[in-house]
């Protein structure tokens, strides 16, 4: 009889008492805030909305319209916006970032929001699909760094393809809050992986944003991810380094523009995340270095936050178990966050 080798995908990580506690000081740029206010200031000169048009499909139960709005340096980027069919009234609005490699996909691929009564918009990632799902807004700039997204012009923070990503990301607030039948004070940031990552840097980025829901999330304590996983994206930036030796010190340096730890400590909406603590995508001692210091800036007051670990999954996380519990804890927090008649 042969012999079956079972290969544990048991966590390398930190044990879960060490994450509770673990926060790094993650290297913070002097001009991180400038740096980020000159970016998005640039990118606002420019109205959000550049078109919206109702989108046919087969679908009884939403309707979807087809948006375009200015991203970074005014360049089109493209969403998909979808909303319960026959509802007059404002909504909440859930912004959704997808993953690494990912576009927005085709109109009704993510049904969950709407069907849960929210209005949403799913925004293309520039620049990245055709990996693991559809887009349809290409990434127009040419730097020097590495073929992947990852590393694209990473030599430094002011060409790398994450200062443009995430500025389209804030800019898809500012245009979800121009939206007809959407409720501006009401606009919730979520994304899972690189979608958390960007979820993240918004939450810390826009004012009056009401909630953010954050699941495995990629770029925090990136100078830890990069050592710790082979696996991508981490892993192109790692194998990029490999070949690349004298660039490490201007790749960590454009890194740490991007990392979702100093982003999270800036941010003011309750957050609610999720880790699967297997995860060797996007190590859980990363995602709680962002969780363990979200709102630090604000001191001993700061946002309510909770986090849920999922011991036995990677980075899937906890996938349907996960999105119940997020529907449950963004409509008590929307909930309570309505103005009472009096």
């Amino acid at each position: 009889m042969g012999i079956v080798l079972v290969v544990s995908r048991a966590s390398t990580d930190l044990a879960i008492d060490n994450l509770r506690r673990y926060a790094p000081a993650v290297a913070e740029p002097a001009d991180f805030d400038r740096f980020w206010r000159t970016t998005l200031t640039a990118a606002a000169h420019v109205p959000a909305l550049v078109d919206v048009r109702p989108e046919p499909t087969d679908l009884r139960l939403v309707d979807v319209w087809d948006v375009t709005f200015a991203g970074f340096d005014g360049e089109p980027v493209r969403a998909w916006y979808t909303r319960p069919a026959g509802v007059p009234t404002p909504l909440p609005a859930v912004v959704e970032y997808p993953g690494y490699g990912r576009g927005r996909g085709l109109p009704g691929e993510r049904l969950t929001w709407p069907v849960a009564g929210y209005a949403h918009l799913v925004v293309d990632n520039r620049g990245q699909a055709g990996r693991y799902g559809r887009g349809d807004t290409p990434d127009p700039h040419d730097a020097p760094g590495g073929p992947d997204p990852a590393t694209r012009g990473i030599l430094s923070p002011a060409t790398y393809h994450y200062r443009r990503l995430v500025t389209d990301a804030v800019r898809a607030v500012d245009a979800v809050r121009g939206l007809p039948g959407v409720d501006p004070t009401r606009v919730v940031a979520v994304g899972n992986s690189q979608g958390g990552g960007l979820a993240l840097a918004v939450a810390g980025l826009v004012d009056g944003l009401a909630a953010l829901l954050v699941t495995a999330p990629f770029l925090c304590d990136v100078q830890r991810g990069i050592e710790l996983t082979e696996a991508s994206p981490y892993g192109e930036i790692a194998r990029y380094l490999a070949v690349h030796r004298e660039a490490e010190e201007a790749v960590r340096r454009t890194l740490s523009y991007v990392d979702g730890v100093t982003f999270a400590r800036r941010a003011t909406a309750p957050a609610h995340f999720g880790i699967g603590l297997r995860d060797d995508v996007c190590p859980p001692s990363t995602g709680f270095a962002a969780y363990n210091q979200y709102g630090a800036a604000a001191g001993s007051d700061g946002p309510a936050r909770e986090m849920h670990t999922y011991p036995f999954n990677g980075h899937e996380g906890g996938e349907a178990v996960h999105v119940r519990r997020q529907l449950r804890w963004l409509d008590a927090v929307l909930r309570s966050t309505v103005p009472t008649a009096g």
